[in-house]
Formats: structure tokens, C-alpha cells, sequence
């Protein structure tokens, strides 16, 4: 029989990661989607919150030039009244008045009425029929065959002031202005040439070369005041964005400062339950350790006894540093300051670590510097960093090693104190995280003696707490150097002996004078006559 064909085997390729894309990527490709989806709702190729404030912009300005229109429509019709009969003259005055007044009632009803994407692209309907009727108003006052006695400069100078106006007027809304101005130009150039001088095809090209370079001029006004809309919106839509991100980290603070708060009162409430029974454990197992009421029936019983003493110990001290880190990071953690002597208590701490250190063959050095004044701290807090950092040295230098100790005057005239040893060391990229809460370096988690890296967290929080400094500097396989720094402001200077002498304890003794010895003086001024 023949075997059956194998399964082919299949490998199942592990996937490319993909890489989230960027806060600016998205907000790019955001508003690209945004630009399109406006632009395919828009009537002129813009967003449409963007038609609306141009045609309000372009109210506004219609509004503010209001009374010059109708001072130069009165003028042109009071000048054209002199040629012309006066009956025509009014009665074209009276109708650029009524488009005047038609322009500037819309505009108002505009400027009160809220917009929406319909009312937007009815307004800017009746604008541009209003401003072509506008056009065609001066198209008939300007090409009247009455006003043929008139010169072409003149007629020139008008044409050009009436589309530079007119321009100017609505060039938040380009098609508008061309609507206004393009009957006039056009119907100024086929006046002029239909005349067959030259004098007059050079006029006719200037009127349509004066258009054009206002019509240029008005687009190039309304992309300025686009581009001015456009950064505007992108400054609100940042600015949305930014307090947007600080309600959102505003909120995430109030819940850490909720959580932080949260956890200081379990560890406050839970420390007399944590500590009564803990202290029960460790004094009956001082009982039984010490065998103060018999010798055990069985020995090794004595030795248990004294593990559940040490681990009682062990558990009490870990206790201890999480409830004193929560009271720092609380801001509950008081200083009892005093003058106390930095030397001493590093001396006292290097008498209380010496046998422990003499049990691993580690050398400790002492470099002091003498008679150093005292300094106004906590002595507790001195003695905890102190313990903390020695602990840590002589737990991570292996036999035969040695640490310095070392204290003295820093350049600014502070003290400080340096703790070094020839350990294993910490990489350069482990040392934030030894010195985060309850962090421990790769050193710290292959030793056999591992802790629960509060040590070093609580000693830079003291520092802190005393206004100085914590530096840690180590290099793999040389060694670890932490500098502790107090600022000059705690160092307690000797005072100088006073110059002038000190009153006397007690006054002198008086000396008796003779009344009769005793020299009379004579008064300054004496009365009467005697001399």
C-alpha cells in the first residue's frame, strides 16, 4: 500500500508591525478629507462657512461705502444734468438710488438673518443680480447719445473711477465685481471704437485693459481675504484641539490626583491593621527565639522561629518605606529640622553597616573633611538616605570590593556627601527606572539579594524635601557613585566674635566723694547781681 501524501506544512509569518500613525498625520489627512468634502458642497469651490463670512464681508462693506456710492451718484447725475435735460438726469439718479437702496436693504436683512448653506447660495444670487443691474445703470448714463459732446478723457476718467469703486466694493465676491463692471467697460471700448479714429481704438483698448487689471486686482483681494479666513480656521480648529487636550489631561490629573489620594488613606487606614498583628508576630517570635519560658521539645523549631522573626522584620521595614513614600508623594511628610553634624551621622551609619559589610570582605573608606559646621535638617531623613545608600552599595559590590565614603564643602558653599562603591553598575538606560518607584535594574533582578526599590526613591525624595540634590553616576563593571548635595542655605556658619565690649554682669563698684571735694560748677547764667 502506498502512504498517503504528506500535508504540506504551513508557516504562519509573523506580521509587520504597524506603526500608529502621528497626531499631525492625522490631523492632516483630517482636514484633507474636511477640505474635499466642503469643496463638493460649496457652490464657489470653498467651504461653505467660508461663502458665508466672504458675503458677509461683502455686506459690510457694501454698508460702509454706503453714503460714498450715493454722493457720487448724486454728483454724476447733478454733472450729466448740465448736459442733458434734467428730466433724465433725475430720473437716472432716482433709479441708481432705488438699486442703491435695494443693495444696502439686503445687505442689512442679510447681516440679521441666520445662515444656512441655502440662504448662502440664495444671497449671493440676489447680490450678483443687484450688482449687474448696478452695471448696467452706469453702462446707460455713460454711453448716452446725448453725452457725445462730452470729451473721451472725461468719459474715460468716469469709467475708470466707476470700476475701481465697484471693485473695490465687491471684491469679496469676484463674480459680483465682474458683474458690475464688465458692462461698463465693454460698452465703453464699442463706444469708442464704433467712432473709427485711432486716438479712440487705443482708448477702447485701455478701458478693456483697465478691466481686466481690476478684475485681477479684485481676485487677488479676495484670495487674500481667503487665505486670512483660512489661517483663522485653522487657528480656532487648533485651539479647539488644545483645550480640548487640556480638559482631557485636566481630567486624567483630577483622577491621579483622585487615585494618589485614594491610595495615601488606604495606606494611612491599613497601617495600624498591617502593624498590630505584625508586631504581635514579631514578639512572639522573639519569645520563642529567645526561649525565654523553656527550651523548645524540638530544635529546629528555634531556627524557625527566628525566619519568622526576620521575614517579620523584613515585612515591617518594606511597610515602613511604602507608607513613607505615599506621606512624600502626598506632600504629608513634615521635616523635623535641627542642626545636626553630616559627618557624624555618616560615621554613626558606617559603624551600624560595618559588620555587615565586614561579613562580605567589602573595605569602607572614610573621607572627611574637618571641623565642617552643622546643618539645619532632618536627622532622621540624613540617616535614612545615608542607610539606604550604603545598603544598596554593599549589597551590589561583590567580595573583596570596596566603597568611600566621603564628605565635605561643595564649590557654592554647601556640603555634600558621596557614596561610591566598585559594584556591578547600572546601565546608562536603567537609571530612571531605579530611581521610579519600585523600580529595579537587570543587576538588581539577577541577584540573589532583591528588594522592592523604594531605596533609592525615598533618599532623592528627601533630598528634595530638604532643597538639594541627587545624582546618580554609574558605568558597567566599575562602579556606582551617588552625590548628595545640600544647598548653602542649610549650612549653619559660626557666628563673629562681637567688636565692642559687653556690658559688665554686674556694675562696678561706686566711689564715695567728699561732699567738700566735690567741685562746684558754676550755673551758666546766674541771677541778680552777683558776679
Amino acid at each position: 500500500m502506498s502512504n498517503p501524501a504528506e500535508k504540506p506544512e504551513v508557516v504562519q509569518l509573523p506580521a509587520e508591525p504597524v506603526s500608529a500613525p502621528s497626531a499631525s498625520s492625522r490631523r492632516a489627512a483630517a482636514q484633507r478629507v474636511r477640505e474635499a468634502r466642503d469643496k463638493l458642497t460649496s457652490t464657489s469651490g470653498t467651504r461653505p462657512a467660508f461663502d458665508a463670512e466672504m458675503l458677509r464681508q461683502y455686506a459690510q462693506t457694501r454698508l460702509s461705502a454706503s453714503y460714498v456710492v450715493m454722493l457720487l451718484v448724486v454728483a454724476t447725475g447733478v454733472l450729466f444734468g448740465l448736459w442733458m435735460q434734467p428730466i433724465p438726469a433725475a430720473l437716472w439718479t432716482a433709479g441708481m438710488l432705488c438699486i442703491h437702496g435695494a443693495m444696502v436693504r439686503s445687505c442689512r436683512r442679510f447681516l440679521v438673518e441666520p445662515t444656512s448653506p441655502a440662504a448662502t447660495r440664495a444671497w449671493r444670487t440676489r447680490f450678483v443680480v443687484l450688482d449687474l443691474l448696478y452695471g448696467l445703470c452706469w453702462m446707460a448714463i455713460l454711453i448716452h447719445p446725448v453725452l457725445d459732446m462730452v470729451t473721451e478723457t472725461l468719459m474715460m476718467f468716469l469709467m475708470l473711477l466707476v470700476i475701481a469703486v465697484s471693485s473695490m466694493l465687491a471684491a469679496n465676491l469676484p463674480i459680483a465685481a465682474l458683474a458690475a463692471t464688465a458692462p461698463v467697460a465693454v460698452a465703453m471700448a464699442l463706444s469708442f471704437v464704433m467712432t473709427g479714429s485711432l486716438d479712440n481704438y487705443i482708448l477702447a483698448a485701455l478701458a478693456i485693459a483697465a478691466e481686466g487689471y481690476f478684475v485681477l486686482l479684485a481676485h487677488r483681494l479676495h484670495s487674500s481675504t481667503f487665505a486670512t479666513l483660512e489661517a483663522r480656521a485653522e487657528k480656532d480648529a487648533l485651539i479647539g484641539e488644545l483645550e480640548q487636550a487640556k480638559a482631557i489631561s485636566d481630567e486624567a490629573r483630577h483622577r491621579a490626583e483622585s487615585a494618589n489620594v485614594a491610595k495615601s488613606r488606604f495606606l494611612a487606614q491599613m497601617s495600624h491593621e498591617l502593624r498590630t498583628p505584625l508586631n504581635a508576630i514579631l514578639g512572639f517570635s522573639e519569645v520563642m527565639k529567645s526561649e525565654i519560658f523553656g527550651a523548645h521539645a524540638v530544635p529546629v523549631y528555634k531556627e524557625y522561629s527566628a525566619d519568622i522573626h526576620n521575614s517579620g522584620v523584613h515585612l515591617l521595614n518594606l511597610i515602613n518605606e511604602i507608607l513613607d513614600l505615599s506621606r512624600i508623594e502626598a506632600g504629608r511628610y513634615e521635616l523635623n529640622e535641627e542642626a545636626v553634624s553630616l559627618v557624624g551621622i555618616v560615621a554613626d551609619c558606617h559603624h551600624l553597616m560595618k559588620l555587615r559589610a565586614s561579613s562580605r570582605g567589602i573595605t569602607i573608606h572614610e573621607v572627611f573633611e574637618q571641623a565642617m559646621p552643622r546643618l539645619w535638617a532632618d536627622e532622621r531623613a540624613i540617616r535614612q538616605v545615608v542607610l539606604n545608600l550604603l545598603s544598596n552599595s554593599i549589597k551590589f559590590t561583590p567580595q573583596g570590593g570596596e566603597i568611600w565614603l566621603k564628605a565635605g564643602w561643595t564649590a557654592s558653599g554647601g556640603q555634600y556627601l558621596s557614596v561610591k562603591d566598585t559594584g556591578s553598575g547600572i546601565p546608562e538606560d536603567e537609571i530612571p527606572v531605579v530611581l521610579a518607584s519600585f523600580g529595579q535594574g537587570s543587576n538588581s533582578i539577577k541577584s540573589a539579594e532583591q528588594g522592592a526599590g523604594l531605596g533609592l526613591p525615598i533618599a532623592k525624595n528627601l533630598i528634595d524635601l530638604h532643597g538639594g540634590t541627587f545624582t546618580l553616576k554609574s558605568k558597567l563593571r566599575i562602579g556606582t557613585e551617588v552625590i548628595v548635595t545640600f544647598p548653602p542655605e542649610r549650612v549653619m556658619s559660626a557666628l563673629a566674635p562681637l567688636s565692642d565690649d559687653s556690658p559688665p554682669l554686674q556694675p562696678e563698684e561706686s566711689i564715695v566723694v567728699d561732699e567738700k571735694r566735690r567741685p562746684r560748677h558754676k550755673p551758666i547764667m546766674s541771677a541778680g547781681t552777683g558776679s
